[in-house]
């Protein structure tokens, strides 16, 4: 790590710079928070869609943020709030071209190649009094697509309305072919988080992949620090596609699909190379992997994850992978997407019981312990 490299453990009090788009609003900062700066960026709600941005990569940074900074801010749902109406069908309001528009990229000030960006998720709340879901022709897991094609039609087009009460922290079910209702707990997420992609790509904010993207993992909830290792200088981070709630798979391809207003923190671990995304939260470490068919997702994320536990604890990679093979949990976060996304989960209590019993610090502390110092922050 050179002098003139933002150092991961102090928080600094410089303004962001660099400028807005259209309708956006880069402001100074708004305070401190538990010793962090605190910034807040305004989302374009009354945008052109054609204005947005529906990639990582490719796109000029809407602001710099320091490591060590808090960012308030929020994100359009996945169909760019215009799905928004009892009745509506997708078809009938969106225009294809413009799903999935993401809040940024923010520009990581000292960020380069080789750094690991760690995002802490401080709150997720649903914008608006509402979310929508749908079934959109020839896409979902159980349906024939581009990809997987048969002769089958498509089944039918439908959306589905879903009040949301924050003050409960509830969403309402409404059945759309009989009268059936009924509450659910809301649990709101980020189903895209990442970084520019490596090697100059710019990918669609509907594909996940190393660089983050549209995982869809219920996992990236308020309380979690998200890894991402940085592929170009500056890292250029966004995120988007809130969720109020979404099974595991997402099966139908779309969640409760909301507006968010997001409290998040930036911070930067030097020279540490994350192949893949990975999440950490007060009881878990978590590692993705996002490919098609479905297995290879599944073998990228515990690849990771015993090349990670092997690193935490001083365990041989075999005796690692003996281990993980006895303690992980592996939900798949989307079956829909361009490629499948499957997470890896492991208790830190395992973890911090073996990396003792061989002699190395415990309780675990990835990354130096990011996590809880970036909890702090607000």
């Amino acid at each position: 790590m050179t002098t003139d490299r933002p150092d991961p453990t102090q928080s600094t009090a410089e303004a962001p710079r660099g400028s807005a788009p259209t309708g956006g609003a880069a402001e100074a900062p708004a305070g401190q928070s538990g010793g962090a700066p605190r910034v807040r960026y305004e989302v374009p709600w009354d945008a052109d869609p054609a204005s947005l941005v529906y990639t990582f990569g490719g796109a000029a940074p809407v602001m710099t943020l320091q490591p060590g900074t808090v960012l308030e801010s929020g994100s359009f749902d996945c169909y760019g709030n215009r799905l928004n109406e009892p009745g509506q069908l997708p078809s009938e309001v969106i225009d294809s071209r413009y799903l999935n528009p993401q809040t940024g990229p923010f520009e990581i000030a000292g960020a380069q190649p080789g750094d690991t960006l760690a995002v802490h998720f401080h709150s997720i709340e649903p914008h608006a009094d509402y979310g929508v879901s749908a079934s959109i022709p020839f896409f979902g897991a159980l349906t024939s697509t581009p990809d997987t094609a048969t002769l089958q039609d498509p089944l039918p087009e439908k959306s589905w309305y879903y009040r949301i009460d924050a003050e409960s922290g509830v969403v309402h079910y409404a059945a759309v072919d009989s009268k059936a209702t009924t509450p659910l707990p809301l649990d709101p997420m980020h189903g895209t988080v990442g970084v520019a992609p490596p090697l100059g790509e710019v990918r669609s904010s509907l594909a996940p992949g190393s660089w983050g993207g549209n995982m869809d993992t219920p996992e990236m909830r308020a309380g979690v620090t998200a890894y991402f290792g940085v592929n170009v200088p500056g890292a250029m981070f966004s995120f988007g596609d809130g969720h109020a709630r979404q099974g595991e798979g997402e099966s139908c391809g779309t969640a409760v699909e909301t507006a968010m207003d997001t409290v998040l923190s930036v911070d930067l671990v030097p020279g540490a190379a994350t192949p893949w995304p990975r999440l950490e939260s007060d009881e878990y470490v978590m590692t993705t992997g996002s490919a098609k068919p479905m297995e290879d997702a599944f073998r990228v994320a515990h690849t990771e994850m015993v090349r990670w536990v092997a690193e935490l604890t001083g365990l041989s990679v075999m005796d690692a992978y003996q281990f993980v093979s006895q303690t992980s949990e592996t939900p798949i976060a989307q079956a829909c997407d361009t490629v499948y996304t499957v997470v890896c989960k492991v208790r830190k209590e395992y973890l911090d019981a073996v990396a003792a019993s061989n002699g190395m610090p415990s309780p675990v502390a990835p990354y130096g312990g990011i996590h809880a110092r970036m909890r702090e922050f607000v």
